[in-house]
Order: structure tokens, then sequence, then C-alpha cells
């Protein structure tokens, strides 16, 4: 009886063994239609950049900006508040660098995070002499741009809108310098 149950288990398996060496026939399938990819989203995969959020915020004056408003510009849009350090380290970098450039085609962009920055960063930016546009920022644009979840975040966007450079943290002049002579 046991050879029997042996025998019948060998077959068994020569059976299963051979059922799985046996390709199935191909089933032809109707083709699925190709997948329109928006012209924005393709160009975005075939560089590898990301378009740069829209948004509109009052500048320290109360006049409202959109980042569309810097078109065909090389744009650094600079997340930072009057509190902090780091961020007031870099604001004579962006004066600096934005006397010297402006008039190739870059625009530079003080978003302030500041709680109830309309009743401080203008005094702020007064005493400090930025002389680059200043915005009241918000959540809901930091979240455009990923969440900020330190400052100073600095994104340095090219003439044609896309993000090519995101720094998290306190950089050199050259830093910034350096990608803005690559993009103009």
């Amino acid at each position: 009886m046991k050879n029997i149950t042996f025998i019948i288990i060998g077959i068994l398996a020569l059976i299963i063994a051979a059922l799985s060496l046996i390709k199935p026939q191909a089933v032809t399938k109707k083709a699925a239609p190709e997948k329109v990819i928006p012209k924005q989203e393709a160009v975005v995969k075939k560089s590898g950049f990301k378009i740069a959020p829209e948004f509109a915020l009052k500048d320290i004056n109360g006049a409202e900006r959109k980042l569309s408003d810097f078109k065909n510009k090389v744009v650094i849009i600079d997340f930072w508040a009057t509190w902090c350090p780091p961020c007031k380290a870099e604001i004579p970098h962006f004066i600096d660098l934005y006397s010297q450039y402006k008039d190739r085609g870059l625009e530079i962009i003080g978003i302030a995070l500041d709680f109830r920055g309309e009743k401080i960063v203008p005094a702020f930016a007064s005493e400090n002499n930025i002389n680059y546009t200043v915005l009241l920022g918000n959540e809901e644009t930091g979240d455009l741009y990923g969440g900020i979840a330190a400052i100073p975040t600095t994104f340095i966007i090219d003439k044609n809108g896309y993000i090519r450079k995101k720094y998290i943290g306190y950089n050199e002049k050259t830093v910034f310098e350096n990608d803005i002579k690559e993009l103009l």
C-alpha cells in the first residue's frame, strides 16, 4: 500500500511539473486607448522640474501681487520671518543680488511668515533697506510649495516658471549668485 501511495504522489508531482512548463497561449486583448498627458505635465516629466505654484498675496503696502506678475524672469522666492537669525543674515545677500541683477531679469520675492506680519514686516523692511518685493505670507502659500518646515526656505525659479532649486537654511551669497548666473 505504501508503494502505491509513493507512486501516486510521484505521478502527481510529474504532472504538476509538466503543467508548470507549459506556457499558456497569449490572449488577445483589445488595446487600451493611450492616456493623454496634458502638455504641461508631459513637459514636467521630460524636464524633471515642477512648475512653481501660482499664489496671490498682499505686499507690505497692501497691494495684491501674484507670482505670474514676474513672468519671464528668474525669481528667488524666500520664505522667512523677522525673528529668524539665519533669515536676517541672508537679507543683505538678497539686497546685493537684486541691485546687481534686477536689470538682467532677476526678481526676488521675500514671503514673510510672521504672525501679524502686516504690523511688523513693513517697518522691518524699511529699517533693513529691503529693495526687493516683500509679501505677507500664510500657511496655504507654504503648503503650495510642499510645506515650509524650516526657515529660511528658498526656491530658485527659472524664466519658464520651473522650480530649479530648493534650499533649506542659511546659504552664502555665492550659492544664489551661481544659480542666478546659470539661469539669466
